[in-house]
């Protein structure tokens, strides 16, 4: 007869759930944070009022945020004023008022959003890109085949699809910027790709924790860092 080694089973109480406790309340803050920040965006509140909301100072809160979410508070602000800026362009509404709308002090500093974040100004995103040359290529990643589109300032657009749907997902962009000028040119999105293939994780998981579903606010630029 062969005699089976004896398992030792470890007891509930002696394993140490304090790690797991202190991530899942780190997870609850930042939760907490999105939250605050997604239904007060328009106040554009300072990162001393989001963590004083949350119960945590705020350099604690930048370093929890900036660990789970891959970006600061101030830049996934900065996401969500700049998506509803854009929907207000292109309602017709003026670059003054999307201004003022979305919390912005003044037209200048809608202008360095959309510059340092969408890669064109405010007016070329509403005139649908007149006078910009967008170049674009496809690029493998962890969601499929990845468009990335960009200007000469920077990334501009940004799309998954599967291996196929490339025409598509071209056809879809374009609609986006109906008036620009766009050329193949994997030597400028090449260098993009790869700063997105370590963000897209992180991006999706504040998609998913804020709204409850994947978003469209990351699919066009959204700030990779801060």
């Amino acid at each position: 007869m062969i005699k089976r080694p004896e398992t030792t089973m470890l007891s509930p109480d002696r394993i140490d759930l304090a790690p797991l406790k202190a991530a899942n309340d780190d997870y609850a803050i930042v939760r907490r944070a999105i939250a605050y920040i997604s239904e007060r965006w328009r106040a554009q509140p300072e990162i001393e009022q989001i963590a004083h909301a949350v119960g945590v100072t705020p350099d604690e809160l930048h370093h929890l945020f900036r660990r789970w979410a891959g970006l600061t508070p101030k830049a996934f602000l900065q996401a969500i004023t700049l998506d509803n800026a854009r929907k207000l362009l292109r309602d017709s509404a003026s670059v003054l008022d999307a201004t003022y709308e979305v919390g912005l002090s003044g037209p200048g500093r809608l202008h360095d959003l959309f510059v340092t974040h969408a890669a064109m100004s405010p007016g070329e995103w509403k005139s649908g890109g007149a006078g910009l040359t967008i170049s674009y290529g496809f690029h493998p990643s962890t969601f499929g085949i990845a468009l990335v589109m960009a200007t000469p300032r920077g990334l501009a657009g940004l799309a998954f699809g599967d291996p196929g749907e490339e025409k598509a997902m071209l056809d879809d962009m374009r609609r986006r910027w109906t008036k620009a000028t766009y050329m193949e040119d994997k030597s400028i999105t090449t260098p993009l790709a790869a700063r997105i293939a370590g963000a897209a994780s992180l991006l999706l998981w504040i998609g998913v924790v804020a709204f409850g579903r994947w978003t469209g606010f990351t699919l066009h630029a959204t700030p990779l860092v801060s």
